[in-house]
């Protein structure tokens, strides 16, 4: 079966930084689109960022001028690095692959990030 694994979560103060990964497993195509959102306690899952196939890469408004979305060098595995983090940034971030092979979306189960003083 398809998994996902997020890491790199944790407690930072603001303006500080954090690097998340997320790596992807299973019966996937070698390259599949991936990009992340998060959820803040009493929101909404919003997107935050994310990369194509190809490399082409999006993000949201909220975090475009901070945040960066990459692959790492291994298979169906992506970064995102934080910088210039906010209080606002809290929340549980999930890594989201489209299966090109069978059209589905998968998720994995989050990494928290608290950014707090």
């Amino acid at each position: 079966q398809v998994q996902l694994v997020e890491s790199g979560g944790g407690l930072v103060q603001p303006g500080g930084s954090l690097r998340l990964s997320c790596a992807a497993s299973g019966s996937i195509s070698s390259i599949n689109p991936m990009g992340w959102y998060r959820q803040a306690p009493g929101k909404e899952r919003e997107f935050v960022a994310r990369i194509a196939g190809g490399g082409t890469t999006n993000y949201a408004d909220s975090v475009k001028d901070r945040f960066t979305i990459g692959r790492e060098n291994a298979k169906n595995t992506v970064f995102l690095q934080m910088n210039s983090l906010k209080p606002e940034d809290t929340a549980v971030y999930y890594c989201n692959l489209f299966n090109i092979w069978d059209g589905k979306n998968y998720w994995g189960k989050g990494t928290l990030v608290t950014v707090s003083s």
